[in-house]
């Protein structure tokens, strides 16, 4: 498979690290990057929603990407969250980014004000013309409200060199075979859920913008390298001793049952910045029986 532009197959959303002040622990930051790296991450996606990105302030995501930078040095790809649902904000974002000399950027369909499909093409427009580093889009219908559909993503494919993947975050698998008609095998597809990465590599998707790999990466990454090697088998052994973790992940909104584990893990503490809220611990005890 000849890419557009190749951002990794395993590509971590990192946890912003926090302290209890609900500050950000940039020492933290950078000991995580080191981790993910060291456990099979290709890139790291900085400041997304995972990353808890509504409520940050934009000096601290640029500290956030000095620090990923620190630990990174030359070891992984950095793709940095430029989403917006004012397209003017989301321009501002993903020129901020380049400036920073990161290798990509991550751009979610504009939330709550739900554009058309004739909107949603003018926005990404925008954005890919703004700059010349890669850009991926980020389709998230449940949390947008709003449906990126596949013939949109191609008119964007068709129209701007630069725009060389799409974070699909949707059930609905049907639409991963129309995005991969419609585009060809230079066109990255990565899953946004982790337990369908598997499903998604057999209609074609190039890799996943994965959670679990803060806990799991060198297991997502084995099931990958298998799949693509032919070992359908080995593959999918992997994805069955993994499929109740990756969704016990998300038994509550995300990242704070991932900030659980990896506080478990002594890795990070599992504070979140509020309207998000810790586990409580019968929550925990649910967690940690399925997620060591």
């Amino acid at each position: 498979m000849t890419l557009r532009c190749d951002l990794g197959e395993l590509v971590t959303a990192m946890v912003t690290p926090m302290n209890q002040d609900g500050t950000v622990n940039y020492d933290k930051v950078e000991e995580l990057a080191k981790y993910l790296i060291d456990n099979n991450t290709d890139a790291i996606v900085v400041a997304g929603t995972t990353g808890e990105s509504p409520t940050l302030e934009h000096d601290e995501e640029l500290e956030i990407l000095s620090s990923v930078k620190r630990a990174v040095v030359k070891r992984a790809k950095i793709i940095m969250n430029a989403g917006s649902n004012s397209t003017e904000y989301a321009v501002k974002y993903a020129k901020y980014a380049e400036k920073e000399d990161v290798d990509g950027i991550l751009s979610v369909v504009p939330y709550y004000n739900k554009p058309s499909q004739d909107g949603l093409y003018a926005h990404f427009s925008a954005i890919a013309d703004s700059v010349s580093i890669p850009v991926i889009l980020y389709n998230i219908p449940s949390r947008t409200g709003i449906n990126l559909l596949p013939k949109t993503i191609k008119r964007l494919y068709d129209n701007h060199k630069n725009i060389v993947g799409v974070k699909q975050s949707c059930g609905d698998l049907d639409l991963i075979s129309e995005i991969k008609m419609l585009t060809g095998d230079d066109f990255a597809i990565y899953s946004g859920d982790d337990s369908l990465t598997l499903p998604m590599l057999a209609l074609g998707a190039h890799g996943v913008v994965s959670v679990a790999s803060h806990l799991y990466g060198p297991e997502l990454k084995r099931m990958i390298t298998l799949f693509k090697s032919g070992d359908i088998k080995g593959s999918r052994e992997i994805h069955e001793n993994l499929f109740s973790k990756m969704k016990k992940l998300f038994m509550a909104p995300n990242p704070v049952p991932v900030k659980a584990a990896l506080q478990k893990r002594g890795l990070i503490k599992d504070y979140v910045r509020k309207p998000l809220v810790v586990l409580n611990d019968d929550e925990k005890n649910e967690l940690f029986s399925v997620v060591q």
